[in-house]
């Protein structure tokens, strides 16, 4: 390997590792919101914190924190709003509001609700709580940047559990047959929704096979992966002339042992001692 594809090749990892302890300080940040406030989901939190980390951390998305209603802007949606603590730790490192902003997280008139709020927090497109809202708000707003001809882009990150709402799949119509190649679907599959896995409550699969039926791009990649996560991101739509779905294989409760995988944790609130171990895991010693 010669001298400039060695520096390469270094730049690359260095990136790679700076955004992975980016998606750990969210996984952090997450989880002492959530044991602030008493509530929250933390293992959606966990399992999503890679792909926020990519899409915001490593500016992929087209956006700027001082210009937050930028008209030429990307627009991203969570649809699965309970991720709200995730959300707002991204937005947070990425500038939109002051990190010290993160501790009144659920407090009386805080800006911070357990669901995001655009009439109260900058850089939130849309208010997402009710579940198959968002994906229907996504393919409203990449068809009206079709109609004015703009260039921006919408990403709207879905939960699995959450696919299981029929205006999902009646967006999803609409987005096939408008065309819509400016709009990216990113499902967080961690196969875990409130109370139990995804297959014992409503069978998803074959999840990918689904969203091809309707007319969609679909590509399936390792959700805790920075460097896929980067190169799919980067390299859209995945067709052009279809709608673009990007299933994230990721864990519920990734990067903490005691809550990986566990249905448990789809509501789970840390202790403070639960939260002291989770920071040693992490490799940090808070948050903030």
């Amino acid at each position: 390997m010669d001298e400039l594809a060695l520096e390469e090749s270094a730049s690359a990892e260095a990136r790679w590792k700076s955004l992975k302890h980016k998606a750990n300080w969210i996984r952090l940040s997450s989880m002492t919101m959530n044991h602030h406030a008493g509530l929250g989901h933390t293992g959606g939190d966990l399992s999503s914190a890679d792909i926020l980390a990519v899409l915001f951390l490593g500016e992929l998305l087209k956006i700027d924190p001082a210009q937050p209603g930028w008209p030429q802007r990307d627009r991203f949606i969570l649809s699965k709003g309970h991720g709200a603590a995730a959300y707002y730790s991204a937005l947070a490192a990425r500038g939109f509001f002051p990190t010290a902003q993160l501790k009144t997280y659920m407090d009386p008139l805080s800006m911070l609700n357990g669901h995001p709020d655009r009439n109260k927090v900058s850089g939130v497109e849309a208010n997402t709580g009710p579940l198959g809202h968002g994906l229907p708000v996504a393919v409203g707003a990449a068809l009206a940047a079709r109609m004015r001809k703009e260039s921006w882009r919408v990403f709207v990150l879905t939960g699995d559990g959450e696919l299981q709402e029929g205006s999902n799949w009646e967006a999803a119509m609409t987005a096939q047959h408008y065309r819509l190649d400016n709009l990216t679907v990113i499902v967080d599959r961690n196969r875990i929704q409130q109370g139990d896995f995804t297959e014992n409550t409503i069978r998803m699969e074959p999840l990918a096979e689904r969203f091809r039926a309707f007319g969609f791009a679909v590509e399936e990649i390792d959700g805790h992966s920075i460097p896929e996560l980067l190169d799919r991101f980067t390299h859209l739509p995945i067709e052009v002339g279809k709608p673009s779905c990007v299933i994230a294989r990721t864990i519920k409760g990734k990067g903490v042992s005691f809550a990986e995988n566990q249905p448990a944790w789809h509501h789970g609130v840390p202790s403070k001692e639960q939260l002291a171990a989770a920071a040693v895991e992490l490799g940090m010693d808070a948050a903030w």
